[in-house]
């Protein structure tokens, strides 16, 4: 099948990649010229694991390429997928200014039937949209050769973003019309052979499933960061509540984790927007609003437990932090919990040394040179002189450390754990003071 993806950006990519992977022809677009150039010579824009290959593998086998021709994509693809960025707008709700400009082109540009399918993560009545503005721009041009709407919301998780697209839950389809869902159904036959993946549906509901499932998902977070909290006062370990919770089936353990707050591109987004959209049918969201509203303050609690040990003049004072990235798997630091945790200690003073194993550039890239901030080469370089060590991502190489090393290197042997990574007892028994999220009794 011959595809178009448009927006060569974290799910373009990803989507298009491991379409052409499966065997068809896929075209990708983008009008940023630097990044065709990058990816045309064999880079990738984007950190995610495993991606470099499955592009490398598919530009050679001449099932994949890159473009920033117009015109030459539209052509090119039954299939038309917008895979554009939908950011936050001020006021919290998706800026689909990029999706409606994507299927304007397409409408400027084609000249025969075309599926459009929306792949970006859009407000319900998004699809109606474009709709709208694709229409207006072919009653223009005096000419109707036809097109349908889909959404396919993406459910791919940064750092695990190829395996997710391989060996999905489900493949949600938004359509009304059986010509576009048996042209998606056909392009997705290779994951339907071991069991039915394919859920179809109307488009609005589609349209609301992955709001839907992003903020089910930031929402168990929170309530486990809120429940961190309380244990603390009331002298409970999170760890243990989390277990005994989890093994409800009714409930289960994933997303159980406390922690120091969710990030990224995704959650923090989608619970903006979804606030948003009921808003706009004038519903309340109050549940929605506390998620943000704990989340947020999640972010914070490091900083807190940090001035509540070495007080709030923290002149002098340096900290060896590790983990910058708002997760493991990815250099994304979008809202990263990282960044309030390094500029609240900024503000009072604090230097620190920071290593993540994929975020430095990024890092770089955001807060430069600064005499305040050193960029360390690994883990154990981060530690030397430090007061203190503290975690904020739960990278593997984080998890069995040697502990000797971090002992001598540290200054005063104290780590605030974000994450929770280490057993209490067990850090106590080490000679360590520790700091964990809803295990300090």
């Amino acid at each position: 099948m011959k595809i178009t993806v448009i927006g060569s950006g974290y799910v373009g990519l990803v989507s298009g990649a491991c379409l052409a992977d499966l065997g068809n022809d896929v075209m990708c677009l983008d009008i940023d010229p630097r990044k065709i150039e990058l990816l045309n010579n064999g880079g990738v824009p984007i950190y995610e694991p495993g991606l470099d290959d499955v592009i490398k593998r598919n530009i050679a086998a001449g099932r994949l390429r890159f473009t920033t021709d117009i015109a030459e994509s539209v052509t090119h693809g039954l299939v038309q997928m917008i895979a554009v960025g939908t950011p936050s707008d001020e006021d919290g709700s998706a800026d689909l200014q990029y999706v409606i400009a994507a299927a304007r082109s397409i409408a400027r540009h084609m000249s025969e039937y075309k599926v459009i399918v929306d792949k970006s993560t859009v407000p319900v009545g998004t699809a109606d949209k474009v709709k709208q503005a694709m229409q207006e721009e072919l009653d223009q041009r005096g000419i109707n050769p036809g097109f349908s709407m889909v959404s396919n919301p993406e459910f791919l998780k940064e750092g695990a973003a190829i395996d997710d697209f391989n060996r999905p839950d489900r493949i949600v389809i938004g359509a009304e019309d059986e010509a576009a869902i048996k042209i998606m159904r056909e392009m997705y036959a290779p994951f339907q052979r071991n069991h039915e993946r394919l859920m179809v549906m109307d488009i609005r509901s589609a349209e609301l499933t992955k709001y839907a499932a992003n903020a089910m998902l930031a929402t168990r977070i929170s309530f486990m960061n809120e429940l961190a909290n309380l244990a603390e006062r009331v002298g409970a370990d999170i760890e243990h509540v989390r277990k005994g919770i989890g093994s409800d089936l009714r409930i289960g353990y994933s997303f159980l984790y406390a922690g120091c707050g969710y990030g990224g591109s995704c959650f923090p987004k989608d619970v903006r927007a979804l606030q948003r959209t009921s808003a706009e049918y004038g519903l309340p969201s109050k549940v929605l609003e506390a998620v943000e509203q704990v989340n947020n303050a999640q972010k914070y609690v490091l900083l807190q437990k940090i001035t509540r040990r070495f007080g709030t003049d923290l002149k002098g004072k340096h900290f060896a932090l590790w983990g910058l990235a708002f997760k493991p798997g990815t250099d994304d630091m979008r809202e990263a919990s990282s960044r309030v945790i390094m500029e609240g200690l900024w503000a009072l003073g604090a230097s620190v040394t920071a290593f993540d194993p994929a975020a430095m550039k990024e890092t770089q890239h955001l807060y430069g040179e600064r005499a305040d901030l050193r960029y360390a080469v690994n883990a154990k370089d981060a530690l030397h002189g430090a007061d203190a060590l503290i975690i904020v991502t739960e990278w593997k190489a984080f998890k069995s450390p040697d502990f000797s090393i971090i002992k001598a290197r540290l200054k005063h042997p104290v780590i605030f754990d974000g994450r929770n990574l280490f057993e209490p007892a067990d850090m106590k028994t080490l000679g360590f003071e520790y700091y964990g999220i809803g295990r300090e009794g």
